[in-house]
């Protein structure tokens, strides 16, 4: 009975008409930016922190959690309609979306992700509030201790997870850690890392880092590319699904939402991770896997409920523990701080109204997609056809009015470029930037952390290994580098046996 209290609560505050208003435009932005390729929900989100200085906290929160998960909608319309995954968790929509489409069921395709994608967030945001009450329970017997070694195994789960070399991904999370204390060390007022400058006495900002990394980078990398679009020209029709199809796809749907729902609270995990794992999944349970790839509608269906899923569960370590586990979610720790409010457990009690009205939200922003993007198909389509010569120049411009309203200075544009220029560096080294920015806004944390526990145990590290939760997330984070070095281990060892 308590949690439908909380979530009357959380009703109310989501259904009321300002509410209901940046929802609304926070999922039409979020469907925008997935359908047009190279801008992305957090470099999105980067540009909209400073105008959230004028909003309610709520209002704003909701606002940018639309976003987040109407991207995942919008990728899908691009990657069925054009073989261009606007948004990177709709990468293997391509491969059989754009063959449904071509094959004349693009209708068909657009309709069960839709359909798939509110199946998948609705039973996603139930998951959220019934986790929501337990975790936030358990947090509260956290100490210092237990919430270093959590983002060390936050931090270890996003190294794991993250593609190409765990070597390369490794650097960027200890490079972000080092760019987090830039500025005014909190304890003895010391400046670290200054070089003399006073701009950064107070530190780097959240939304120049991940503007520049992953909004002029971005930009600059779309330049490069001399991918043509082909847009799918034939007139739609039948936007539903025959009862043979929905048969063949409701399996597919379930089991993606599952899977989502479990690998969106990983750490390192979200939309992109659960999309390929559902694939990954579909293929292998297939009677006929050759199907795939030719225009399997469980090829479509299986991802898209998959990503959904996995980026509204990616809010619950972040609700409920205060820790964010992906880009996305760092940005929201951003947004938080701007309004005061300490992310974890104590947001529950201390502002019930933001933490109910932003889980009720989820359900409502994922009803208006669904309402919403299935009529305005056809102007998604007209978008489509602008070139990106034209697009781009608005876009920075957008890019760098946002950054230079955060603190009316030049300096800050300045420094999004160079952060630019380094994410289009770390993009032809095959570096990812999303571990360098959660490395850079769990940074600080980590070492307030470290050093209460350690000021609280006088000086004995120990402290660390003797505390039950903390000694498990150790335990944990220590498994996951097995995991993932042991295959690497052997595989080299057999390839040196070989050449020898």
């Amino acid at each position: 009975m308590e949690i439908l209290h909380h979530l009357a609560i959380g009703f109310g505050t989501a259904l009321s008409a300002v509410n209901l208003l940046y929802a609304l435009i926070g999922v039409l932005l979020g469907t925008l930016i997935g359908v047009l390729p190279g801008i992305g929900p957090v470099a999105t989100i980067a540009m909209l922190l400073p105008t959230t200085y004028a909003l309610e906290p709520v209002s704003a929160l909701i606002m940018l959690a639309g976003i987040y998960y109407g991207a995942q909608y919008g990728g899908s319309t691009t990657a069925v309609l054009v073989n261009m995954p606007g948004e990177s968790s709709s990468v293997v929509t391509c491969l059989d979306g754009y063959q449904m489409a071509r094959k004349g069921q693009a209708g068909a395709a657009l309709a069960i992700a839709a359909l798939g994608s509110f199946f998948a967030g609705t039973c996603a945001t139930v998951l959220v509030a019934g986790v929501s009450l337990p975790l936030s329970a358990l947090a509260l017997k956290f100490g210092p201790a237990e919430y270093f070694s959590l983002m060390v195994l936050g931090l270890i789960g996003a190294v794991v997870l993250a593609h190409g070399s765990l070597v390369k991904a490794i650097g960027m999370i200890v490079l972000g850690l080092l760019l987090g204390i830039v500025g005014t060390d909190v304890n003895s007022g010391v400046e670290r890392f200054t070089f003399g400058i006073p701009e950064l006495s107070d530190g780097i900002g959240v939304v120049v880092v991940a503007m520049g990394l992953f909004g002029f980078a971005e930009i600059i990398l779309n330049l490069e590319s001399t991918e043509k679009r082909e847009v799918i020209k034939t007139k739609l029709k039948g936007l539903w699904l025959s009862k043979s199809e929905l048969r063949e796809a409701a399996p597919a749907v379930l089991r993606g939402t599952a899977l989502g729902s479990m690998l969106g609270v990983l750490p390192g995990g979200g939309a992109m991770l659960s999309s390929f794992a559902s694939y990954t999944l579909e293929k292998k349970l297939a009677k006929d896997p050759s199907q795939f790839g030719k225009g399997a509608i469980r090829g479509v269906a299986g991802p898209e409920s998959a990503n959904n899923a996995g980026a509204q569960t990616s809010f619950i370590p972040l609700l409920t523990l205060g820790i964010p586990e992906n880009a996305v979610m760092a940005m929201m720790v951003g947004a938080m701080t701007i309004h005061n409010i300490q992310p974890g457990p104590q947001v529950m009690t201390s502002n019930p109204q933001l933490f109910w009205g932003l889980i009720a939200s989820m359900w409502v922003g994922n009803l208006m997609l669904v309402v919403l993007n299935l009529p305005l198909i056809g102007i998604w389509i007209k978008l489509l056809t602008v070139p990106y010569r034209i697009l781009y120049p608005a876009i920075l411009l957008f890019c760098g009015i946002g950054v230079y309203t955060v603190n009316n200075t030049s300096f800050d544009v300045m420094q999004t470029a160079f952060f630019g220029a380094l994410g289009v560096l770390f993009a032809k080294l095959e570096c990812e930037p999303a571990p360098l920015l959660l490395g850079f806004v769990l940074g600080p944390m980590m070492e307030e952390n470290l050093r209460r526990a350690l000021l609280l145990s006088r000086g004995d590290a120990s402290v660390f290994a003797t505390r039950p939760i903390s000694a498990g997330l150790l335990v944990a984070a220590i498994l996951l580098v097995l995991i993932i070095a042991v295959p690497n281990i052997r595989r080299r060892r057999e390839e040196a046996f070989q050449e020898a």
